[in-house]
């Protein structure tokens, strides 16, 4: 028995190790596509015959994996071909098919690559349809740096897809200019001039406030001595464009200094002293208003609507409401009707020490006057109403500001909703929001979570569970946020195999609810009994978690998994 055990080990040993010694240096990859060539020792095979036989074992071992495994045969994966040494192609295939157009684009500057060249052959071989909606994706997100993203814009706007225009390179300008790459944002100007492509207001604002939002207002005043080094001119629209600049950033003494100093240099126009105006009204510096405006008129350019409507608005902020009333009042003696405008100011004002009867009287008298308020005026009044708890005078205005025809946007429809959602039912919140998207105006993905987060507090599954469809109707796709507040609905009302579920699609879909939902979902499930439902959840969760964990990781690690 011993010899004929031994017998069959040595054949066994001959058998296996003959096997293992006809194989390739890559025979460690059994399931290679690789087209090498064998040499063998002894009395082999010939190598045509031997390619045949690998390619035949190998298509016959990923039939029976195709079959076995849950692979979809129409996806979207390119064949790169490459050359190897030997100077056959290989055919290496690159499953990104998961990935959107931008990410692939991305993750071409993640092979740290060496060499323009060999960047914008990959960036070419990606294979994806440019359009300036992805370039625009590519530069905004992700964390390429400023030498990156100038390589590919570059080579985007050589694309046919792509026009080489002044809104192309206002794109890149906006991006660099928030990751403060402000060297790149000057090379990039120097770029437009070579191209013949000189920059217009738009693209100064651009690049002055990416300097003035990053403190650098010494350099904002140096780019505008700059100005004709990158084709544009040093006149009143480039002066006005910087002081606009400077005032919204709340620099008005840096702009007040470089207009004295450009004083007989460029000649000034009303929007000039406006702009200074409108900077003292925000910190209620009256002194230095009258000061702007007694220059104003000694230079020749009398006051509008919008000079008053500022200083009546600075006259508020200092708590001279009776002087700013004054002003209004004595306005039509001096030949200047009140617009809007005014009237926004004087509004403003009394909201903000709260007397809505005030409010009220000037609104009733802006509209006995035929002057029509604008969006900036039921948004002030409706916000006012919301936060004072005024819900029925709120509603009453959105209901009068929709009759005239007057759609919101989607972040003023956000503005109503946030503040009616920290108090109170949910029953004023569905009401604006239900007229909002009757009007068609489009509701945020916020205003969407906000009143989930109500509904669940409230119970009102029901409801809940609608607004979460008509969500998703309107394109928003679910994340974690929404599933918690989906579940934790559920699990007030006391409808657990419902939350179970969501729970379950929230984890397929890669989202791992807080510890907090997660938990009170098993409690409640044990406090009913359902201690083997509760189990089979909390191992769901653990791996989970555990994926979650791995996939932070990778991520760190600049891995696209």
């Amino acid at each position: 028995m011993a010899a004929q055990f031994a017998s069959f080990s040595v054949r066994f040993s001959r058998t296996r190790y003959i096997s293992l010694c006809r194989r390739s240096s890559i025979s460690m990859f059994p399931f290679s596509t690789l087209d090498v060539t064998l040499n063998y020792v002894n009395d082999e095979p010939s190598e045509k015959h031997t390619t045949n036989q690998s390619n035949t074992d190998e298509r016959r071992v990923l039939d029976e994996l195709s079959d076995l495994l849950p692979i979809r045969h129409k996806t979207s994966i390119q064949n790169i071909q490459t050359e190897s040494p030997s100077g056959k192609k290989l055919s290496i295939r690159a499953v990104d098919g998961f990935l959107s157009p931008e990410e692939k684009l991305r993750g071409v500057f993640l092979q740290k690559l060496r060499g323009k060249t060999a960047i914008e052959r990959a960036l070419a071989n990606v294979g994806v349809e440019l359009t300036i909606d992805v370039v625009s994706k590519v530069v905004n997100r992700g964390n390429l740096g400023g030498e990156a993203m100038i390589v590919f814009f570059n080579w985007a706007i050589e694309q046919q897809a792509i026009h080489k225009d002044i809104d192309s390179f206002h794109i890149i300008l906006k991006a660099v200019g928030r990751r403060k790459f402000f060297t790149n944002m000057v090379e990039i100007l120097h770029d437009m001039r070579m191209q013949g492509i000189n920059p217009n207001s738009e693209t100064l604002f651009i690049v002055m406030d990416s300097f003035i939002r990053a403190d650098q207002v010494s350099k904002a005043i140096k780019i505008f001595g700059q100005l004709e080094e990158f084709g544009s001119k040093r006149d009143v629209e480039s002066l006005n464009v910087l002081l606009q600049c400077l005032c919204q950033r709340s620099h008005v003494g840096a702009a007040n200094s470089f207009l004295n100093k450009m004083k007989g240099k460029i000649p000034f126009d009303r929007l000039t002293y406006n702009l200074i105006i409108f900077g003292w009204s925000k910190f209620g510096m009256v002194s230095e208003i009258q000061r702007t405006l007694k220059a104003m008129i000694a230079d020749g350019i009398n006051p509008d609507n919008l000079t008053f409507s500022y200083l009546i608005e600075g006259l508020g902020r200092a708590g001279q409401i009776n002087d700013a009333v004054e002003i209004f009042e004595n306005l039509e003696g001096k030949g200047c009707a009140p617009d809007t405008g005014v009237y926004n100011a004087l509004i403003s004002n009394f909201i903000s020490v709260g007397d809505f009867d005030e409010c009220m009287k000037y609104y009733d008298s802006m509209l006995s006057k035929n002057c029509d308020p604008n969006m900036d005026t039921y948004t002030r009044l409706i916000v006012a109403f919301l936060k004072a708890r005024k819900v029925a005078d709120a509603l009453e205005m959105f209901d009068e500001m929709i009759g005239r025809g007057i759609i919101p946007p989607t972040g003023t429809v956000t503005s109503f909703i946030e503040p009616i959602c920290t108090y109170g039912p949910p029953h004023a919140a569905l009401m604006i929001y239900r007229k909002a998207r009757k009007v068609g105006c489009r509701i945020s993905l916020s205003a969407y979570k906000l009143l989930l987060m109500r509904l669940s507090r409230f119970g009102k599954c029901g409801i809940l569970l609608n607004l979460w469809d008509e969500m998703q109707e309107s394109g928003y796709s679910s994340d974690m946020e929404v599933y918690e507040h989906v579940i934790n609905g559920l699990c007030n009302t006391g409808q657990l195999e419902s939350a179970v579920l969501v729970m379950e699609e929230s984890l397929r879909k890669g989202f791992c609810p807080s510890k907090f939902i997660c938990s009170k979902l098993n409690n409640k499930l044990l406090t009913s009994n359902k201690v083997e439902r509760a189990y089979k959840l909390f191992l769901k969760i653990k791996d989970a978690r555990h994926n979650e964990n791995a996939r932070s990781y990778w991520h760190a690690k600049g891995w696209h998994f």
